[in-house]
């Protein structure tokens, strides 16, 4: 069962000076951080394994050697996956420069050059004010460079159905991840046409089945390298790959990298 995490205090303390901008940097351990949200546009960096990231609408994996950016006024909770996540968070006031960049929930990948800055950040914890040169100027400009730094961002998330039955569709998919579910008998399955079945997705959440489905398994996997002591042969089986080749190949276009190479650096900055 999970904790709810106790130094709540930076939370509030994000907002209490309009002008600032706010870093925290925190060990999880075992807990997470309830629905909450702030005025301030929010950078999180995790390391030690994926972090889900739930609004009213979707739910985002965030995995290691990948930032969020989550506006201001959007609700949200944070749950990590394991008690080894380590969050590194900068919350920064609206600039009249913020380009659209800066209204929507994104996920990226952090090359090297976003990691050094990351790795300044450590020696910051709290307000940074205005009148503090050259620091505040150094945060500030963390924050401008990100549209520069983040051209590729990731579908790592997945909405949530409303719909009853594919609610059902859902969890199924989800409990047998294992197996490669064909989209004909999965309508068969659940008593639907193709044509309708296709509309649901569509409609609920945007997107094909063969879309969502795709997420879903790389997702999985994702965690499953992140979190399991298992080969890259045995991730793909269990999301229900019996092609380690297709397996790969789908994964470098979900994630942006083969599985091999995620493997390799997973455990940089850890």
């Amino acid at each position: 069962m999970e904790k709810e995490y106790v130094n709540k205090f930076y939370v509030t303390e994000v907002d209490a000076f309009e002008d600032s901008i706010y870093c925290h940097h925190a060990l999880m351990g075992d807990s997470y951080i309830g629905e909450h949200v702030h005025r301030k546009g929010q950078f999180l960096y995790t390391e030690g394994g994926v972090v889900f990231l739930k609004t009213a609408s979707k739910s985002y994996f965030l995995p290691a050697r990948h930032y969020i950016w989550i506006p201001s006024g959007v609700k949200h909770s944070i749950h990590p996956s394991s008690s080894h996540v380590v969050m590194r968070n900068l919350y920064f006031p609206t600039y009249s420069t913020d380009t659209d960049f800066f209204n929507k929930i994104n996920i990226y990948p952090v090359n090297d050059l976003l990691i050094e800055l990351i790795m300044f950040t450590n020696r910051w914890n709290g307000n940074i004010f205005p009148s503090e040169e050259p620091k505040y100027s150094i945060a500030k400009a963390f924050k401008l460079i990100l549209p520069e730094l983040s051209h590729s961002e990731l579908p790592l998330a997945l909405p949530y159905p409303q719909h009853p039955k594919l609610k059902g569709i859902v969890s199924f998919l989800e409990d047998n991840i294992s197996e490669s579910v064909n989209f004909k008998s999965l309508a068969q399955k659940f008593d639907v046409s193709e044509r309708t079945l296709a509309r649901l997705f569509q409609k609920e959440l945007n997107m094909s089945f063969i879309q969502y489905y795709t997420i879903l398994r790389m997702l999985t996997a994702l965690k499953l390298l992140l979190d399991e002591k298992l080969s890259v042969n045995e991730v793909a089986l269990k999301v229900g790959y019996s092609s380690l080749p297709t397996f790969s190949n789908t994964f470098n276009k979900v994630i942006g990298v083969r599985p091999s190479d995620y493997v390799k650096h997973k455990n940089t900055l850890l």
